[in-house]
């Protein structure tokens, strides 16, 4: 790939080793948004947002691109970066890569022209970042239970692609694994590889024995009736994005211990999760010929 020249703007510690790796493979980089933050960084960051953006092929955001559909997720920056405003800059020619971009913010991206792409859409960055996810909710579930994870019961809401890679590797554990799908080719699979497949429909027989839960659809599947008949002393660990999976109010009331851990790679493996979005990117711009 030629020379490019990248922007990347707001979001977690991803996005400065990003950065890093793509100066690394000779690209130019612009940064723009970590003003505030606490690691220390190599490269100099943009005294603004038209300078950062100006003559980049590739403008980068955050994953999640935004928490309130307005302004772009910039944590270790002192001021909002509205999303109108970066796109009201960029020019035709130039792409936009974020994560989890809401229909809203596409709608926005129509109004100023701006042509843009969901990285977390994209096959290869969803299959390697269940990795560090399930890497991470295992770290958690080991330093939250009281017991081991080797022999304990544990259950997998949903067989996608975190729910996968999270199956095998607690199986590698020693766990007892179980796995709850609605697809009857799911739980033909999850028999194949070992694991104790659960209908959805089948559900409530298998809660009251679980050690730990994890939750990988991101709709409200344990409820007030299912919450009900969780031991009080089971965890459960929520790695499904918003609103996730569990009635978090209720399961207080009932004392229970539940963990929303969103957005694990960048907390856990975040120079492996820059890798990912670093050669998804790639291959997204060698697709479009950016």
């Amino acid at each position: 790939m030629a020379v490019k020249k990248f922007t990347i703007i707001g979001g977690d510690l991803r996005n400065i080793e990003l950065a890093k790796s793509i100066i690394e493979d000779g690209h130019k980089v612009n940064i723009y948004g970590f003003s505030n933050a606490s690691f220390a960084s190599s490269i100099n960051e943009s005294e603004n947002l038209t300078h950062a953006i100006d003559e980049s092929d590739v403008i980068i955001g955050p994953l999640p691109c935004s928490n309130d559909n307005e302004t772009l997720n910039a944590p270790f920056h002192p001021e909002k970066i509205q999303i109108n405003e970066v796109f009201k800059i960029m020019s035709k020619n130039q792409l936009f890569i974020a994560g989890r971009i809401s229909k809203k913010i596409a709608h926005l991206a129509e109004v100023y022209n701006v042509y843009i792409i969901d990285i977390l859409e994209r096959e290869e960055m969803a299959v390697l970042n269940a990795i560090p996810t399930a890497e991470g909710a295992i770290q958690i579930a080991m330093e939250e239970m009281p017991i081991t994870l080797h022999g304990s019961n544990a259950l997998i809401l949903g067989y996608g692609r975190v729910g996968k890679t999270l199956a095998k590797m607690l199986n590698g554990i020693g766990a007892n694994v179980f796995v709850e799908a609605r697809k009857y080719e799911d739980l033909a699979w999850i028999r194949s590889y070992g694991y104790r497949p659960v209908n959805i429909n089948e559900l409530d027989n298998y809660l009251g024995d679980m050690h730990v839960i994890f939750n990988t659809i991101p709709h409200v599947i344990l409820d007030t009736e299912k919450l009900n008949k969780i031991k009080k002393e089971c965890l459960i660990i929520d790695l499904a994005s918003k609103p996730g999976g569990v009635d978090f109010e209720k399961a207080r009331e009932l004392g229970m211990k539940v963990i929303w851990a969103l957005s694990l790679p960048g907390k856990v493996a975040p120079v492996t999760a820059a890798r990912y979005i670093k050669d998804t990117v790639y291959n997204i711009v060698d697709e479009l010929g950016v």
